[in-house]
């Protein structure tokens, strides 16, 4: 970052300003921590100085670390009517576009950075093989530091992997299992361990339903997890109500992070009110946790400074902007993200699903009867009104959530471009369009439910002892 005060400052959004300020204040404790030169310090601090007031200028807030402008999850889509605003948070996402949520601008407003073809391009070269098909077609398409990640890998720097999942169901649908496949692939590629956080604390929580309830969900969704295809010997699945109890690395890292976030700063990021429960307000410090390998002792041997990569949908990038102002202040490295776009419900691309509707989606306990129906009955066509119409001006695959979900789950490209290109054209209905995907989505469901039948109690378990994995560190 320059340190010149002449820079251009005016330029700059209001985001951008937050982060210039977050990154000089990590360079005015880096400083003084290394016992720098006075004259040095001061320079430093007078940029510091000089960015704040820019910021408090530009936005009429002072800055507040780990507070970032208030607008930051509301992505205007090129109009000033506040119910064309996207509303993007850890437990909303609603836009009027049928295109789905726009990231291109959820990147500029999040500060998070782009993933391109020089970055996947990297990523084949560190790895040796094609990427998955989620990078090369956007579905994971941001990220923070995955090049931080990369530099290490090529330097025979260990990393490790962690995302997770809210367990408010017993059944998962086919969305869930987005992060799950691309991080078994992540895995693979790179050989590294991975450890899979279920928050049955936050369900209990936030839902209206109870503790014992929460943590039934929290095995039965890991269960679907295990049919994913993860190695044991790798992978390290726990429940908050169980693993908060037994870690002291864990409780730790949660009150570190605790000590570092205000209440106005939580307030700020995640919306919380003065009625909710105070359970809600300290949540984020236990998502956070996992991000550190103190964490994990008995996987890490106590090491502290091996770097942490998340994936994960884009709504959860909150939590993890919270951690990364933190952890440089607890004597942490920053976490790394890959984030990945939404999965559609089936009637379209506004909002996510939910696992309330089981006619919003695809669920893993689905016949392949109920697929067919609820494709046939409830995805949402890009097609024309009319078979004339759709012959003369050809369906819109923007919007339609058949091809949508089939660019999520086949894997032939070429096949993709065909099924595009006869689509937009009108020689492809949208009759048949649906039917190459319930062609496509009963296979892969069912594969998957025979996978779960052979994960038994004992074989959870496994995965869910605190235990060492097949590592040395």
């Amino acid at each position: 970052m320059a340190d010149s005060p002449n820079c251009d400052l005016k330029s700059l959004s209001p985001l951008q300003l937050f982060e210039r300020v977050t990154e000089q204040g990590e360079k005015v404790r880096a400083l003084k921590a290394g016992k720098a030169p006075k004259d040095e310090i001061d320079a430093a601090v007078r940029m510091l100085l000089s960015l704040k007031l820019s910021y408090k200028t530009t936005t009429g807030q002072d800055y507040q670390a780990g507070l970032p402008p208030k607008d930051l999850v509301l992505i205007n889509n090129g109009t000033t009517k506040e119910e064309d605003e996207d509303l993007v948070d850890p437990w909303n996402v609603q836009t009027s576009n049928a295109k789905g949520v726009d990231y291109d601008k959820l990147i500029v407003r999040f500060g998070s950075s782009k993933i391109d073809t020089d970055l996947i391009n990297r990523i084949e070269r560190a790895i040796g093989q094609k990427p998955h098909h989620f990078l090369r077609r956007g579905i994971f398409f941001s990220h923070r530091d995955m090049d931080q990640v990369l530099d290490a890998y090529e330097n025979k720097k260990p990393f490790y992997l962690y995302t997770g999942r809210g367990p408010s169901s017993q059944a998962m649908h086919v969305g869930h299992l987005i992060p799950f496949m691309f991080t078994k692939w992540l895995q693979e590629v790179f050989d590294v361990p991975l450890v899979i956080q279920l928050t049955d604390d936050e369900k209990y929580l936030w839902k209206d339903m109870t503790i014992e309830k929460a943590y039934e969900y929290a095995r039965e969704n890991a269960k679907d997890i295990i049919a994913c295809g993860f190695d044991v010997n790798k992978t390290f699945i726990f429940s908050d109500l169980d693993y908060l109890g037994t870690s002291a690395g864990f409780y730790r890292n949660i009150v570190k992070v605790q000590k570092h976030v205000t209440f106005n700063q939580v307030k700020g990021i995640f919306g919380f009110t003065d009625s909710d429960c105070i359970g809600k307000i300290s949540f984020p410090a236990i998502q956070a946790a996992p991000s550190f390998s103190s964490s994990f002792p008995q996987i890490f041997n106590g090491k502290e400074n091996i770097q942490c990569l998340i994936p994960c949908a884009i709504d959860q990038d909150p939590y993890f902007r919270m951690t990364r102002d933190v952890a440089p202040r607890i004597g942490q490295p920053k976490p790394a993200l890959l984030h990945s776009v939404f999965f559609p419900a089936l009637q379209g691309a506004q909002t996510k699903m939910s696992a309330s509707d089981p006619n919003s989606s695809i669920f893993l306990t689905d016949t392949p009867k109920q697929i067919k129906t609820k494709i046939n009955k409830h995805a949402f066509s890009g097609g024309r009104d009319t078979i004339e119409e759709h012959r003369k001006y050809g369906g819109n695959c923007d919007v339609d959530v058949s091809f949508m979900y089939l660019t999520f789950f086949l894997e032939d490209d070429d096949r993709l471009e065909q099924l595009k290109q006869a689509y937009t054209s009108g020689e492809l209905l949208t009759g048949e369009l649906k039917k190459v995907l319930i062609e496509t989505m009963q296979p892969l469901v069912a594969a998957h439910q025979e996978r779960r039948k052979q994960v038994t109690d004992e074989i959870v378990k496994q995965f869910m002892t605190p235990r060492k994995l097949a590592f040395e560190f």
